[in-house]
């Protein structure tokens, strides 16, 4: 019994890490400093090793950023891009095991300040 119940857990285990891994596609709506709104793409290619985040993250799959500090708990996904241009971006979001989505707010190379609002899919 406790051999079956042990191999459950691990199941369980591997099906939740499994689930994030992978490449998520989806739109950004961001709000500038200066008050202007633009809407783009978002791109990211997860990996999930217990709860430690990796990958990168970008606007599209040919522009992407390392993640730092990723981490996945209770379904609240925590890390930080440095773009190519010096910007830093926090992202906190939720993981529901089909989409994720919440937001991220960071400052641009210049110190321009800047927030937005992310949801994204997994890609097929």
């Amino acid at each position: 019994m406790k051999k079956l119940f042990g191999l459950l857990l691990l199941t369980v285990f591997a099906l939740t890490a499994g689930e994030l891994t992978g490449k998520w596609t989806g739109k950004f709506d961001m709000t500038t400093s200066d008050g202007e709104d633009r809407s783009g793409s978002a791109y990211m290619g997860l990996k999930l090793d217990g709860t430690t985040v990796t990958g990168t993250a970008g606007p599209d799959e040919s522009k992407q950023w390392p993640i730092k500090n990723g981490k996945l708990a209770d379904h609240k996904l925590t890390f930080t891009v440095e773009t190519d241009e010096g910007g830093l971006i926090d992202f906190d979001l939720v993981f529901d095991g089909d989409t994720i989505r919440g937001n991220a707010n960071g400052t641009g190379n210049g110190g321009e300040k800047m927030s937005a609002k992310l949801d994204l899919k997994r890609v097929n």
